[in-house]
């Protein structure tokens, strides 16, 4: 049992009824607030201009426009969302291209020591390739974050092309996240009005056909019970699909999403705040929300990528605010992991751990020049706790 649910056990029967078998009910905990984390405070910008903690170095993978590293492949502009899959001994990481009618997904293959074997294409001349989600039969979802909107599913090795899954829905797609334990994809919607949905693939692993829904429960609600409806029309026109199911409910921007343990993790924008969605009970609760900071001074301002690390730490990336990686403990502690400097027109993206959990990537989507053909791509190493 996660330390965060224990918690929540211990409070409302005491460890005799967490261990004992009586059935309880989980209690809402509150939102996470600032504290110390658990790498320590962050050392001076190093020769990257990353500021990181005691022990945690970083180096550049890629940069827009520029061959990677031994290979023959120009890394592509705006790159935004990303994940990690293993290869052999090695990995690869992808990652989008945020940018009009040009967009699509870049790789990058390591072996086992960290070196560079190879960069290519997995997806080409798409619009605007902001989020999206690794699946657990190894490919990568990437979203397009415009009007009507697909999904395309792509082969992070480059071999099969890529297919777009109109199943998904047509809507301005950010991020998803696979959700093997109970046979969803749940995916949000980067508009201020927008929702928060699930597919259900008619089989398991094959996204050609399925079921698309949203979330239903009252606006104003932060916490407690939610259901679900059917979208009619996923192909969002003549009316969109946020707009088909009576009493869905509205997130002011959706950005980054990440399951693990029977938990989504979803960001919204607009509002600032990180939710959880628990999909055994089917109820939401806000893990952060920096309107709720005891004091004032949030550290974590712009929510964007997440992801989440092995020790159950989430990971979330700014857009904005001073281009931090901010982390958000299971004991519920938000904290600053990293900070990058110099590069105040730009954003955090992408954020992905390696099968191992001690490697780190992510981008700065337009660098130091504040142009989609700036982007940088890092990666970070060091004692991440597992």
């Amino acid at each position: 049992m996660e330390r965060r649910n224990f918690l929540r056990a211990a409070v409302i029967g005491g460890a005799a009824t967490a261990f004992g078998g009586a059935a309880w009910a989980p209690a809402f905990a509150a939102p996470a607030q600032p504290g110390p984390g658990p790498y320590g405070p962050l050392q001076a910008a190093d020769a990257n201009g990353i500021m990181l903690p005691s022990g945690f170095t970083s180096r550049v993978i890629a940069r827009s426009g520029q061959l990677v590293t031994g290979t023959s492949y120009p890394w592509h502009p705006a790159p935004d969302g990303g994940a990690v899959f293993a290869d052999g001994t090695g990995w690869i990481y992808v990652s989008n291209s945020e940018v009009s009618s040009t967009g699509g997904v870049g790789a990058v293959k390591f072996n086992s020591s960290g070196t560079i074997t190879g960069a290519y294409r997995t997806l080409s001349n798409t619009n605007v390739n902001c989020a999206g989600g690794a699946t657990p039969w190894n490919t990568w979802l990437s979203c397009e974050e415009v009007s009507l909107g697909r999904v395309y599913e792509t082969d992070p090795w480059g071999v099969n092309p890529a297919v777009s899954r109109p199943a998904m829905g047509r809507f301005k797609h950010e991020a998803c996240a696979a959700d093997a334990d109970h046979g969803y994809i749940y995916m949000t919607e980067d508009t201020s009005d927008g929702c928060f949905y699930r597919f259900r693939p008619t089989t398991w692993g094959n996204l050609t056909s399925g079921t698309l829904e949203v979330m239903k429960g009252t606006n104003s609600q932060t916490s407690g019970s939610v259901t679900w409806g059917v979208v009619p029309d996923p192909d969002g026109s003549p009316t969109a699909t946020r707009n088909q199911v009576s009493g869905a409910k509205r997130f002011n921007g959706g950005e980054g999403c990440v399951y693990a343990a029977g938990t989504c993790w979803f960001t919204t924008k607009g509002d600032n705040r990180v939710w959880a969605y628990d999909a055994n009970t089917s109820t939401i609760e806000l893990a952060y929300d920096d309107s709720l900071v005891v004091g004032g001074g949030a550290p974590l301002t712009g929510v964007d990528n997440i992801t989440r690390a092995g020790s159950g730490d989430l990971y979330v990336a700014e857009d904005g605010g001073n281009l931090e990686i901010c982390l958000i403990t299971p004991d519920d502690i938000v904290a600053v992991f990293l900070r990058v400097t110099g590069q105040s027109s730009s954003e955090i993206t992408g954020p992905a751990f390696t099968p191992n959990g001690q490697r780190l990537y992510f981008s700065s989507q337009r660098g130091t020049s504040g142009s989609s053909s700036g982007g940088i791509t890092y990666e970070v190493t060091g004692p991440f706790r597992s």
